[in-house]
């Protein structure tokens, strides 16, 4: 089974949409499948684990953005070009790519 999780920092305002979004598309792709919320509380745990920024979506344990892959992880808010929610069409395609054939 998959694992899904969207980590975030208290408080991130993209974080509740986010995971409004990330259950959306999930239902309409016909799917069921568990999301793990992970709260990154310091910078220790920022560190231990590579989180770039909140929120972040992880589909067994890969960023859905390639392109943020090998950046240096920070305790703060993440942005998606000018928004702090993901772009719907990146969620879905992850979500795609992950669990349809």
């Amino acid at each position: 089974m998959k694992r899904i999780e969207v980590l975030h920092v208290e408080g991130c305002p993209g974080f509740p949409p986010t995971l409004a979004l990330v259950r959306s598309v999930l239902s309409e792709l016909g799917t069921t499948a568990a999301i793990h919320e992970v709260l990154v509380r310091d910078g220790e745990e920022a560190w231990r684990l590579g989180f770039p920024g909140s929120p972040t979506i992880r589909i067994d344990g890969e960023d859905i953005d390639p392109s943020i892959r090998g950046a240096e992880p920070v305790l703060a808010c993440r942005l998606y070009g000018r928004s702090n929610v993901p772009p719907r069409e990146m969620i879905e395609a992850a979500l795609r790519a992950a669990f349809l054939p």
